[in-house]
């Protein structure tokens, strides 16, 4: 039975992923990191990694990048893999997470769903196909979330990149600058309101014709239900770096 922690099992996704645990049978939650704490629930609450008890096979993380990065030492200490679906790392603090797969096995993906993996992919594709074409994001999340572009958004317009050789560059704000547009960047729009689980959207503008690639989330639960089955993957896997394409080929 695989033993897991859940580092912010008191926020929405961690809830979320807790109750996909409890339901598994091949899965034993052993409780979770928060600072936080809950009273009356079926599972323990930690707001200290030296409180517990019971060594996790791998830890899920579903937090915030300050969070993150407090467990990763706890994590190569206990050689624990560990999933990282948190999003908003700045560049030392994703430095860090790439200095710890050196050490543990790590999962992180901006985005836990198949789906949208498979859309990365394909976007990618496209964007050989379509060289000529003005590129553009836009993705629309509940008006709780804090990062703008979305983590999601920007994994979109890397896939892009990394088939391009890079050559593409991004631009996040077009109101600083008054000039026409570059035919190697890729735009992004984010907008944030009510309880919209997330949509992401990658458009092609060509000249007399655009062709939008769309994502649409009616639930968390593709992520709980995606980090899970990567947290299951994990265990399996040597020491380095893993993400979605690791488990999805197309």
């Amino acid at each position: 039975m695989l033993k897991i922690l859940v580092n912010g099992i008191n926020g929405k996704m961690g809830t979320e992923v807790a109750k996909l645990i409890m339901q598994d049978k091949s899965l034993h939650l052993l409780g979770g990191l928060d600072k936080y704490i809950s009273h009356n629930l079926p599972y323990r609450v930690f707001d200290n990694v030296n409180d517990i008890i019971e060594k996790p096979n791998v830890i899920i993380d579903f937090s915030v990048p300050e969070a993150t990065i407090l467990l990763l030492p706890f994590a190569i200490q206990n050689n624990i893999p560990i999933v990282i679906a948190t999003t908003g790392f700045s560049k030392m603090q994703q430095e860090e997470i790439i200095k710890a797969s050196k050490s543990i096995p790590i999962f992180q993906s901006s985005n836990m769903s198949y789906e949208i993996a498979i859309m990365s992919k394909i976007v990618a594709q496209l964007s050989k196909v379509l060289p000529n074409s003005d590129i553009e994001i836009v993705e629309t999340h509940h008006n709780r979330k804090k990062d703008a572009p979305s983590g999601t958004a920007l994994m979109l317009a890397d896939s892009i990149n990394d088939a391009n050789e890079n050559n593409y560059s991004y631009n996040f704000n077009r109101s600083q600058n008054m000039e026409r547009r570059n035919s190697k960047e890729i735009g992004f729009s984010s907008i944030r309101g009510g309880n919209i689980v997330g949509e992401h959207s990658v458009l092609f503008f060509s000249e007399n014709e655009t062709l939008e690639i769309k994502h649409t989330a009616y639930s968390k639960t593709i992520f709980s239900t995606g980090a899970i089955n990567a947290a299951k993957f994990l265990v399996k896997q040597k020491i380095g770096m893993y993400g979605m394409d690791d488990i999805c080929k197309i």
